[in-house]
C-alpha cells in the first residue's frame, strides 16, 4: 500500500471548563507529515499534543480547520472510516480475549474470512516476536509484550496512517529503549505514515524523523532533532530540548554595530543568524555544556569558575559550575588520561564563540 501523507489545515481546538470557561487546547496547528514518515509531536503536559492526535484519529472533532489523509478531507469521518491504526498509553487490550483474538478484532469487525484472519494474524506476530503467544491472555504477559501485542493490533489492519499515544510510559527505562528501537525499526520496514505523542525528548530525537515541538497549544518549531538541538529557534526549544546553559549578559556601550556581549567580564562577538543585542541591552545567552572547555589554568581561560560539583559518568564527568554568581554545566568526554578538576577547584573556562546561542523569547514571536 502506498505510503499517505497528512495534513493539519490550520486545526483549533477549544472546549468549555466549569472553573475556566473556555480553553483552547490547540491554537491554529499547521503541519505536513510526508508520506513514510515518523513525525513525533513533543512537549510538556497540557500543550495540547495529545488533543492534536486525537483529532488526527477522529476521536475529537476540530473546533476550526482541516485534517487530510492525503487528498481526502477526513475531518468529518468517523474513526471507523479514517483507516488508520491507534497504539494507546495503556494498551487497551481486552483482558477475555486470547492474544490472537486481541490482534484479530480489527479483522473480524471488517467481517474478512477467517482464514485470511489468521494468515495476517500470525504473520503480524511473528513480526512484533510473539509467535507462539496465540493463545495467552493479557495479565500472562509482561508490559513490553502487552505494548507489542498493542502493536500488532494496530498494524494487523493495514492502515495507511499510525498513531501512537505515548506508548512507552508505562514501561521501564531499560524496556523502553529496546521498544522504541522495534517500534521504530516495524514503521520503517512497513513505512505507515506516523504521529508520534511523547513528553520524553531522548525518546523522540531516538524514534523521530522529524520533531513539532508543541507548547501553549502552538507549534514552536519543526525540525529533525539535530536541527532542533543545534540551532533551537526560541529559549523555549532550547531548554526543553537537551540541557543547556543558559548565562546573563549585556552588550557593551560605546562599539560599532552590533556591539560586543559581555559575559563573565569577558567580551564575545553576537552570534550570527538570529537577533541582535542593542548596545546596552541586558539579555541571555546559551551554549550546551559539551561545549564548554575547561583547562586547569584558570589564567587560560576566557573567566574563572568554581567547580560546585562533579559527577563521574564513565564515558563522560559532568561538572557544575560557579561563574560570576550564576551556575555553569560543563561536560567532559573523558579518558583514563583525562584530568578530572575536583570540586572546590578554580578553572578556566572557554566558550567557543561559534557555539554562542541569543535566542528570542517565545512570547516575543508571532
Amino acid at each position: 500500500m502506498e505510503a499517505m501523507a497528512i495534513g493539519l489545515d490550520h486545526i483549533t481546538k477549544t472546549f468549555l471548563h466549569r472553573v475556566k470557561g473556555r480553553v483552547t487546547a490547540v491554537d491554529d496547528v499547521h503541519l505536513d507529515v510526508e508520506p513514510g514518515e515518523l513525525l513525533t509531536l513533543l512537549g510538556p503536559s497540557g500543550c495540547g499534543k495529545t488533543t492534536t492526535l486525537r483529532m488526527v484519529a477522529g476521536f475529537e472533532k476540530p473546533t476550526r480547520g482541516r485534517i487530510l489523509f492525503g487528498r481526502q478531507d477526513v475531518t468529518g469521518l468517523m474513526v471507523n472510516q479514517r483507516n488508520m491504526g491507534f497504539v494507546f498509553q495503556n494498551y487497551a487490550l481486552f483482558p477475555h480475549l486470547s492474544i490472537f483474538e486481541n490482534v484479530a478484532y480489527g479483522l473480524r469487525v471488517k467481517q474478512m474470512p477467517a482464514a485470511a484472519i489468521r494468515s495476517s494474524v500470525t504473520e503480524v506476530l511473528e513480526m512484533v516476536g510473539l509467535t507462539g503467544y496465540e493463545e495467552q491472555f493479557p495479565n500472562q504477559l509482561s508490559g513490553g509484550e502487552q505494548q507489542r501485542v498493542a502493536l500488532a493490533r494496530a498494524i494487523v489492519i493495514r492502515p495507511q496512517v499510525l498513531l501512537f499515544d505515548e506508548p512507552l510510559s508505562n514501561l521501564d527505562a531499560k524496556l523502553r529503549v529496546h521498544t522504541r528501537v522495534e517500534i521504530r525499526n516495524l514503521q520503517k520496514t512497513l513505512r505507515i505514515t506516523s504521529i508520534y505523542v511523547t513528553h520524553d525528548q531522548e525518546e523522540a530525537m531516538a524514534i523521530s524523523d522529524r520533531i513539532a515541538v508543541m507548547n501553549r497549544g502552538r507549534i514552536v518549531q519543526v525540525g529533525t532533532a539535530e536541527e532542533l538541538y543545534y540551532r533551537p529557534g526560541t529559549d523555549f526549544v532550547a531548554r526543553f530540548i537537551g540541557r543547556i546553559n543558559s548565562l546573563p549578559a549585556t552588550a557593551r556601550r560605546g562599539e560599532v554595530s552590533p556591539p560586543r556581549l559581555d559575559i563573565c567580564g569577558h567580551p564575545y562577538p553576537q552570534p550570527g543568524g538570529g537577533r541582535q543585542a542593542a548596545a546596552g541591552e541586558a539579555v541571555r545567552v546559551f551554549i550546551r555544556p559539551e561545549m564548554v572547555a575547561l583547562v586547569g589554568d584558570p589564567a587560560q581561560g576566557d573567566f574563572p569558575a568554581r567547580v560546585t560539583a562533579r559527577t563521574f559518568l564513565g564515558e563522560k564527568v559532568e561538572y557544575v559550575l560557579e561563574a560570576g554568581g550564576a551556575p555553569l554545566g560543563a561536560t567532559a568526554y573523558a579518558s583514563a588520561a583525562t584530568t578530572l578538576h575536583p570540586p572546590g577547584a578554580t578553572v578556566g573556562v572557554r566558550l567557543p564563540a561559534e557555539h554562542l546561542m541569543l535566542l528570542p523569547e517565545e512570547k516575543d514571536l508571532p
